[in-house]
Formats: structure tokens, C-alpha cells, sequence
């Protein structure tokens, strides 16, 4: 582990987190059980009776057909963990037919806005409940039964969340596969679910060109024979093949006179699976997780709440794309299990120019606002003029994901976006975990730009090094899990053995404790490197070179060193208008030695136009690990690579480096 507990290797903490001064911002109404200072007495009471806390909030969030014969079985060295055995419930009653129950029928519950401009739909409570049945009664006539998988290959359109929520309706499992994945992609996931049926449109609409999206689905149904049904949404207008006997328009399915009727919820076992889904593959080939109806679902609700502090008149808007874990829990389950009217986009975030989302807080209200580092980022990049085209009072609450926010883009989105009064929640978590662990409440402390801060009720953590012990004040350990929790993901059908051990759950990533007690996430700890015997994190130099003026985006990675053991080899994206120049290279290697010190320096710095990145924006360090040591034959699974076409120009940009090396015997 990395050590910064001495006195130097603190100030290298406290050089790269400009700002860690506490920030205060405007306060707002509070859920009452977090008003007069009362987080504290209920974090603890949370994990001192942690079943009784979890049965209290499963009772107070969801509708049970038939309540548990008990809240947890088994733990972290058991064979098998279950939670609300016994209990049964309906995901889809739970997120719809409640809401009719209870004076929300005409309520909005989601607000589409297509990537063209007039392109919006709106649904109410009961207008997708009607939806959802309709469509639940097609899959039935396709013969899905209970314990089905259901493939949904969509964009981002409420046809998605539809089929989703009359998957679950049904009792079948859906496992929905990111439009922008190749043919060799979807097959994949398609064989590994045997999946009866796949739905999928004629095309996705990206930057103004509509994608054929069909022919992929046709390449995979060839040699999947136990696909029975291919359900085509309309999107692009494109004229597509269609199979006699397998293939259907969306359209034709849900005009016919029999679909028509009421859909009665399946009642499912609180530990029935809801959906499988495939981790974003960053660190290597993409893995299947499955989370089960009753934990996740009291999961997804409780965060939703807790974190976001949702209210009845709030506009909220994830801006993930529903084929990754959060777009999920934070689009589809989390906000309508409580009743709220979410937003969903089709578009990217600069097109058609890069005020486009602030246009969307504007004409939607918005009042809670959820994304990611690697979008601040790009938003920043634009400076503040496309903020400030647009009225975007309605905001009160923001909020962050995917990967550690850097201070500088921390402090963009308070100032430009928050007005240096809204607060910013950090939140990490990871698609095993279901839902949000760690995470700052709104109102219950003060912020620091770039932390985490602390682990949500219910959710007991340590941050332990190599040896297994507590780590010191400012030293960089391994995150552990301690405790069970409802959302954790169903470990049966995992192509590998037991993510959990004895000490909890390791999640791979790192973070520290500071002299405040606040965390702070590090990144996977396996992205250290070892430099004449001294480790050094990635995500350390990396923030050092974000806090020069002329970097936008910054990758570090380690590089086999006959002499050191490993080089530091970085990519750095420059901002607008700043020029490649060697003497900015070498004030970049300065920076880094000013705020860490010399031997943090990069051996390399390549400049780039991109980073490689999955579709939820992770980057992917392994491709640039070999890219830095010249492996680049193969990259292995790319399947899950936004921009492909970034390698190439990667590659050549190294070689350019090498041979300048070479002809000056460097």
C-alpha cells in the first residue's frame, strides 16, 4: 500500500486536494429523520442493530405480498447469503400499481427527450402502467414464462424501461445490453442468458446519424437458436430485414386487441433474481452479475432516498445510460419505487452543442442533477458560458459517479453549476454493490472537494493494508465491505469462486481516512507503481497533473523499467487551445515534482486526443498498460470500448515517441 502517513508523504496528500477546506452550502429541507443532528445516533443505531434497521427501512419502502420469515441468512463465510427469506413481492407493482394507490395516477413519472430537439414524450403513472402491462402480455403470447431472460438491446427511449419493468412483471429476468456494444457483444450476453426473447430497434440515434442497430441483432440470432421472438422497436426509419415466424414490429405487438388488458403482478421470492447484468470490463473481461428482487429493490429505494433526499415535486435526472448498473438503480427502480418523475436522455452531452444539458435543466425544472467526473470534465472544458446561457435555478441538488472527482472539476460544478451554494454528492459504488455505500447526505456535514466523506447507514466499512491491518491517517489501504447489505449482488452462476471472504467484501478499490475522519476514494488499488521500491498510486499523479492549467484529462499507468522496477507513463488531454510543445512537457514533469515530488515524476508523458474508455466512462487502464509496454497485438475484450477508433491513433502516438527517443539515443 501506499504509505502517507509521514510527514512528507502527507503534504503530497494535502498538495494534490486544493481546497480541502470544508464547504458549506445552502440548506434545504431534510427528511425528518435527519434533521437535529440526528445522522449520527442513526448511523450507529444502523449498524449496532443492523437487521432490525434493514427490516425497518424494507418495511417502510416497498409493498410485501407476504413478509419475511428472516431479514439475513448466512454470512460473508457462508455458502449462500439471503435476505427477506420467504418474503414475496412484484418489482413492477412496487414501481407502478402502488403509485395508483396513492394519488399518483397523473403524476409524470418519466419525461423522454429524444436527441432532436421536439422529439419529447411524457408518462404518466398511469400511462405506463398501461404500457407495461400491455407489453408484459406480449411476452407472455411469446410464451416467457417466470425464471425467462428477456434480452432488451434499445437506446435510450422509454421503450427500454417498458420492457424492463414488464420483465419483471412477469417474473422473468431481463438482462439489457448497451446499444452501443457490437454484434460480438450482444452474442455474448445473449448465450450466456439464454435469452427467448431479444428486443431491439432499427437504429440508435448518435450525433445526428441514425445507426442501424437491426443487423447486429440479425448476426446474433443466427446462431442463437433458442431466441424464439425478435421484437423491433421503429426509431430511425430505416428499412430492415425481417424474419416470417421470429421478427415483429414493437408497434404491430402492442396495437393488437388482446394485449389490452390488465397484467397481474407475478408474486416473486424476495431472493428470485430481478435482471443479470455485465460488469463495465475496465480492469478485463466483462463479468455477469445478478442481484435478486427484494435485497436490491430495498436497495435501490433506500439510497434513493437517503442520498438524493427525493420529495414529492422533484425533477430528477441520472444521466447514465439505463445499460449500466446506474442507469438501473437511479433511472428505473430507485426513483419510480418512490413515486419521483425522472428525466431521460437519448443524446450525448455536446451535441448538438455543448450547452445541451443545461438547456435540458432548464426546459425539465430540474432540481436534482446526477453524473459524471468524466462529463464535469468534458463540460468544463467549455468553461462556463454554456452554464450560463441558461437559467438553471431550479437545480438544488448535484451529484457525481463512476469514478473519484478531482478537485478542479469539483470546484467547476460548485461554482458554475451549484452557484457556490448547492452541495455536490460524491457517491461511490460499484455494480456488485446495487446501489450507492459511500457518500456525503445533504446537510449532514460540511463538504471537501474530491471526498467521498463517509458510509452510508447501514453500511460498515474498513480500509485495511497488505498485512490486514487499520490503516493510519492518510495511509492508502484496500475498501472491505464489513457487513452483509440488501443490495449486494446474487453469487450463484458466476464464472469464477466467492467474492467474499471471511474479512467482508474487497472491492478491489482504495481510500484513505483523513485526520477529519472523511474518506477518500484512490481507484483500484492494483493501479500502484512500484518505482525504485516506492509506491506510488495513479490516481496521485494523475490529480497532480489535473491541477495544472493546460491539462483537461490525465492517465497514469506503470511501464517495465530494466533499471526501476516501473516508469511512470502518462497520457495527458490538453485543453482548448493549449499547444503540444516539449517545453510544456517539461513543466508538466516540474508540476508533478512540486506537488508529490521528484520520484513521482513521469518518465513519459504522450499527448493524446481521447483516453480509452468503457460506455460508462470508466478508463480503461489495462489497454494503456499495454500500449505504454508495446503489447498492443491484442487488446483482449474491447467489447465494452467506447471509441474503438482511439487505439490506433494511441499506438501511433507512442511509436512517434519511441522512434523520437531512439533518433536522439535517449
Amino acid at each position: 500500500m501506499v504509505n502517507l502517513g509521514d510527514a512528507r508523504s502527507s503534504k503530497r496528500v494535502e498538495s494534490l486536494l486544493p481546497g480541502t477546506s470544508t464547504v458549506r452550502h445552502r440548506p434545504f429541507p431534510l427528511a425528518p429523520s435527519l434533521q437535529q443532528g440526528a445522522y449520527e445516533n442513526m448511523y450507529r443505531k444502523s449498524i449496532e442493530e443492523s437487521q432490525q434497521y434493514w427490516s425497518g427501512r424494507a418495511s417502510e419502502l416497498l409493498h410485501w405480498y407476504k413478509k419475511w420469515d428472516s431479514i439475513l441468512e448466512g454470512d460473508f463465510t457462508s455458502p449462500e447469503i439471503k435476505w427477506f427469506a420467504g418474503a414475496e413481492l412484484n418489482a413492477s407493482y412496487n414501481c407502478l400499481d402502488r403509485h395508483l394507490e396513492m394519488g399518483r395516477r397523473n403524476k409524470a413519472a418519466l419525461i423522454w427527450q429524444g436527441e432532436r430537439e421536439q422529439e419529447v414524450r411524457v408518462f404518466t403513472y398511469q400511462m405506463l402502467h398501461s404500457e407495461v402491462c400491455r407489453f408484459a402480455n406480449i411476452l407472455k403470447k411469446k410464451g416467457v414464462k417466470k425464471g425467462d431472460c428477456v434480452s432488451i438491446y434499445l437506446p435510450m427511449i422509454p421503450e427500454l424501461v417498458v420492457a424492463m419493468l414488464a420483465s419483471a412483471r412477469i417474473g422473468a429476468v431481463h438482462s439489457v445490453v448497451f446499444s452501443g456494444f457490437s454484434s460480438a457483444s450482444l452474442l455474448t450476453r445473449v448465450k450466456d442468458c439464454g435469452s427467448k426473447v431479444l428486443i431491439t430497434s432499427d437504429a440508435v440515434f448518435r450525433a445526428g446519424r441514425a445507426i442501424p442497430l437491426k443487423p447486429n441483432a440479425d448476426e446474433v440470432l443466427e446462431e442463437c437458436d433458442h431466441v424464439t421472438s425478435c421484437i423491433v422497436v421503429r426509431r430511425g426509419g430505416r428499412d430492415v430485414s425481417m424474419t416470417e415466424g421470429r421478427d415483429t414490429w414493437w408497434s404491430d405487438e402492442m396495437a393488437a386487441e388482446d394485449v389490452d388488458l390488465l397484467c397481474e403482478p407475478v408474486k416473486m421470492s424476495s431472493d428470485d433474481t430481478l435482471f443479470a447484468l455485465y460488469t463495465s470490463g475496465s480492469t478485463g473481461k466483462p463479468k455477469k452479475v445478478m442481484h435478486t428482487t427484494g435485497g436490491y429493490l430495498t436497495y435501490a429505494l433506500h439510497t434513493s432516498k437517503l442520498v438524493f433526499d427525493l420529495q414529492e415535486d422533484d425533477i430528477f435526472w441520472c444521466t447514465a445510460d439505463i445499460g449500466w448498473m446506474t442507469g438501473h438503480s437511479y433511472i428505473v427502480y430507485g426513483p419510480l419505487g418512490l413515486g419521483t418523475t425522472v428525466v431521460m436522455y437519448e443524446g450525448m452531452p455536446l451535441y448538438p452543442e455543448p450547452d445541451r444539458f443545461w438547456w435540458i435543466v432548464e426546459k425539465f425544472r430540474i432540481s436534482i442533477f446526477y453524473t459524471a467526473p468524466t462529463v464535469i470534465r468534458a463540460l468544463m472544458y467549455f468553461g462556463n458560458g454554456p452554464v450560463e446561457k441558461h437559467d438553471i435555478s431550479s437545480l438544488r441538488l448535484l451529484g457525481s459517479v463512476g469514478e473519484p472527482i478531482n478537485p478542479e472539476a469539483w470546484h467547476w460544478y460548485h461554482e458554475y453549476v451549484g452557484g457556490k451554494q448547492l452541495p455536490i454528492l460524491d457517491t461511490w459504488w460499484q455494480t456488485e454493490t446495487g446501489g450507492i455505500m459511500v457518500s456525503p447526505l445533504p446537510d449532514t456535514v460540511p463538504l471537501k472537494p474530491g471526498s467521498a466523506v463517509q458510509p452510508l447507514p447501514g453500511i460498515e466499512i474498513d480500509i485495511v493494508n497488505a498485512s490486514g491491518e487499520k490503516t493510519e491517517v492518510n495511509e492508502v489501504g484496500r475498501l472491505l465491505i464489513k457487513k452483509p447489505w440488501p443490495g449486494m449482488l446474487k453469487e450463484q452462476n458466476r464464472d469464477s469462486g466467492s467474492i467474499y471472504g471471511k474479512d467482508g467484501y474487497d472491492t478491489g478499490d482504495g481510500a484513505l481516512y483523513d485526520e477529519d475522519g472523511y474518506v477518500w476514494m484512490m481507484g483500484r488499488v492494483d493501479d500502484v507503481i512500484n518505482v525504485e521500491g516506492q509506491r506510488i498510486g495513479t490516481a496521485e499523479v494523475e490529480s497532480a497533473l489535473l491541477t495544472h492549467r493546460s491539462v483537461a484529462e490525465a492517465a497514469v499507468v506503470g511501464k517495465p523499467d530494466s533499471l526501476k522496477g516501473q516508469a511512470i507513463y502518462a497520457y495527458v488531454t490538453l485543453n482548448r487551445n493549449v499547444e503540444q510543445t516539449e517545453e510544456l512537457l517539461r513543466q508538466l514533469r516540474e508540476h508533478v515534482c512540486e506537488k508529490i515530488g521528484s520520484i513521482a515524476s513521469p518518465d513519459t508523458i504522450q499527448y493524446v486526443t481521447g483516453l480509452p474508455k468503457t460506455r460508462s466512462g470508466k478508463i480503461m487502464r489495462r489497454i494503456l498498460k499495454k500500449i505504454a509496454a508495446d503489447e498492443h497485438e491484442s487488446f483482449g475484450d474491447i467489447s465494452t470500448l467506447a471509441d474503438p477508433s482511439l487505439l490506433a491513433d494511441l499506438v501511433e502516438g507512442k511509436k512517434h515517441i519511441h522512434d523520437e527517443k531512439t533518433s536522439t539515443g535517449a
